[in-house]
């Protein structure tokens, strides 16, 4: 027992050391991120490595971030989309799940094959045919222009598919029994008891659009449309070049949302990623 003892631990040791080493790696660029947040213009590139700052100036860079540009303008814009898609998503994908997972029709394998084969293609090569769909539907510099592409979530359908066909099928038939429709079903029955997978996807959702980049800079010119990380590029000034104090401010802020909202949903986002486990 002893010997197994003393073989055991030093493996706990390595393993918990490689794991803390793995997340220092990841964790260090929002950590030299806050760091910059707090330092004046003059300290961000002088040689040496200091984490704290010498003379604090996170009071100027987080007033700049709120002042400078509408920070909370963007913020705003980044909680009507997210929001916006994300109950879009949900509607779509909620009764396609159930229709992959509990029905019969013809064509299912062939349109589950569609589904998984959209989840191999990148958003960046349907880019440029979506920009002129909404360009000749003249929603080009609108919000909606930033909601109605990722409508249809072929992750989502697929996440939430994998935790139907745990459900079982007797509940489906007593549901039936008691006179409920199909989209009655869904609604009443499948989506509570799915709201782990449906809390898990919903944080790869917000994530996802809340850090999106690409799509807002191509299909937004008008400043006051802007998401959260587009809204950071009106930091940089031709003149004086970025100001990144308050850029790392602003960034920070961007941040924290998406933060605490793990923070509150980590519990149910590892459940339903473990209940929606890979299922033939």
């Amino acid at each position: 027992m002893n010997a197994s003892n003393s073989i055991v631990k030093p493996w706990l040791l390595v393993r918990h050391l490689v794991l803390m080493t793995g997340a220092v790696i990841y964790l260090f660029p929002f950590i030299w991120m806050l760091s910059t947040s707090l330092k004046p213009a003059d300290e961000i590139f002088i040689d040496g490595f200091h984490l704290l700052p010498q003379n604090w100036a996170a009071i100027e860079n987080y007033s700049a971030a709120l002042t400078q540009v509408p920070l909370l303008r963007y913020l705003l814009n980044g909680v009507i989309v997210c929001a916006g898609i994300l109950i879009l998503q949900v509607l779509v994908a909620l009764p396609a799940a159930y229709v992959f997972a509990k029905t019969e029709f013809r064509g299912k394998r062939l349109a589950w094959g569609l589904v998984l084969l959209s989840l191999m293609i990148p958003f960046q090569a349907t880019a440029i045919p979506l920009y002129i769909v909404l360009y000749h539907l003249e929603l080009l510099d609108t919000t909606a222009a930033l909601i109605i592409p990722f409508i249809a979530s072929a992750f989502g359908i697929f996440l939430m598919r994998q935790f139907f066909r745990g459900v079982p099928d007797d509940l489906i038939h007593a549901a039936r029994l008691d006179g409920m429709g199909e989209f009655e079903l869904v609604w009443r029955i499948l989506m509570p008891a799915a709201m782990p997978a449906l809390i898990a996807f919903s944080i790869f959702s917000v994530v996802w659009h809340w850090n999106d980049y690409f799509w807002p800079l191509l299909v937004i010119n008008t400043m006051d449309l802007a998401t959260p990380p587009l809204g950071t590029m009106f930091f940089m000034n031709e003149e004086a070049g970025t100001n990144y104090g308050p850029l790392m401010a602003g960034t920070v802020i961007i941040t924290l949302p998406l933060l605490l909202f793990f923070l509150v949903a980590q519990k149910r986002f590892i459940e339903g990623v473990t209940l929606s486990g890979v299922k033939g």
